[in-house]
C-alpha cells in the first residue's frame, strides 16, 4: 500500500522564549491510502494540535506533512486555499451546517465552492446521499435534524467531493449512543465501500474501535500504535481500553 499522508518530525511550540508549550514534540508517522486511523489521547496531549496542523488550520513550527507527495507546510495563499478545498474533507464535532440551507443543499454547497455545474452538482449529492441512506433527511433544515442526522449530512458533506483525506475531529462528541453508532458505521461505510482514508480524533475507545489502526499520543510525543488486524472490534476495543489506562486517560468518558 501507498502512503497518502506523511508526517515527518512535526513539531508544533505555542508562546514565547520565557513560556513554550510544547504542544507537539516530534512526531513522525504515516496514513496508507485508503487506511482508517484514530488518533487518542488525554486532554492536552497534542492530538488535537495534530489535526489542526494537518488541516492547515495552524501553521507548524518545525517538521513536514506530506499529503500525495505535497508539503502543506510550503504551501501559501491561493494553493493553500485550492488544495485544502480539494484534497481535505472535514467532520466537526459542531456539524458546522448552515442554518439557513436544508441538507441537500449544506451538501452541495462544497461543490458550488468548486465551481461545478448544478446538474453534475445535483446528481453527485443524490448519490452521495444515497450511500449513506439519507435522502429523507435532504429537504430538512439542521432544526429539524437529530444530532445523528446532522452529523451523517456533514459525513456527506465531506466525502460529496472525493477528497483524498477525511479530517474527523470528534465526530461522536455531541451525539448519544445510538446517534454515535450510526455515525460510525456510516465512517466504517466510506471507508471499506467508497475507499476513503480517514484520521479521526477521538478520546473515546468505543470509537477507536471502528478504526483499524489506533495511534496514542501522549505529552506531545507517539506514545503507542495498535492495528486490529483480524480480531473482532470487541477485541480490539479491550486493547485500546488497556492502553487509554497505562495513557492515564479518563475512563468516564469511554461509552
Amino acid at each position: 500500500m501507498e502512503n497518502l499522508l506523511e508526517i515527518k518530525n512535526l513539531v508544533k511550540y505555542y508562546g514565547n522564549k520565557s513560556s513554550l508549550t510544547r504542544a507537539v514534540n516530534d512526531i513522525s508517522f504515516s496514513v496508507e491510502k485508503g487506511e482508517f486511523t484514530a488518533v487518542m489521547g488525554p486532554s492536552g496531549s497534542g492530538k488535537t494540535t495534530v489535526l489542526n496542523c494537518i488541516s492547515t488550520i495552524d501553521r507548524v513550527t518545525g517538521g513536514q506533512i506530506l499529503l500525495k507527495g505535497t508539503d502543506l507546510t510550503r504551501l501559501r495563499g491561493s494553493r493553500l486555499i485550492k488544495f485544502r478545498r480539494d484534497e481535505l474533507g472535514f467532520i466537526f464535532q459542531d456539524f458546522s451546517l448552515l442554518d439557513t440551507l436544508n441538507g441537500f443543499d449544506n451538501i452541495a454547497l462544497a461543490l458550488q465552492i468548486q465551481g461545478r455545474k448544478y446538474r453534475d452538482i445535483a446528481k453527485k449529492v443524490r448519490e452521495t446521499a444515497e450511500k449513506l441512506k439519507i435522502t429523507d433527511v435532504l429537504n430538512k433544515y439542521p432544526y429539524e435534524m437529530s444530532g445523528g442526522e446532522k452529523q451523517r449530512i456533514a459525513c456527506a458533506r465531506a466525502m460529496v467531493t472525493d477528497p483524498s483525506l477525511i479530517l474527523a475531529d470528534e465526530p461522536t462528541g455531541a451525539l448519544d449512543s445510538k446517534s454515535a453508532g450510526l455515525l460510525l458505521n456510516s465512517l466504517q461505510f466510506l471507508n471499506t465501500q467508497m475507499q476513503a482514508t480517514i484520521l479521526m480524533v477521538t478520546h473515546d475507545a468505543f470509537s477507536a474501535s471502528y478504526a483499524g489502526r489506533v495511534l496514542f499520543i501522549k505529552d506531545g510525543k507517539l506514545f503507542h500504535e495498535l492495528r486490529k488486524g483480524e480480531r473482532t472490534r470487541k477485541a480490539f476495543f479491550e486493547e485500546i481500553i488497556g492502553v487509554t489506562a497505562l495513557l492515564g486517560g479518563d475512563l468516564n468518558h469511554v461509552i
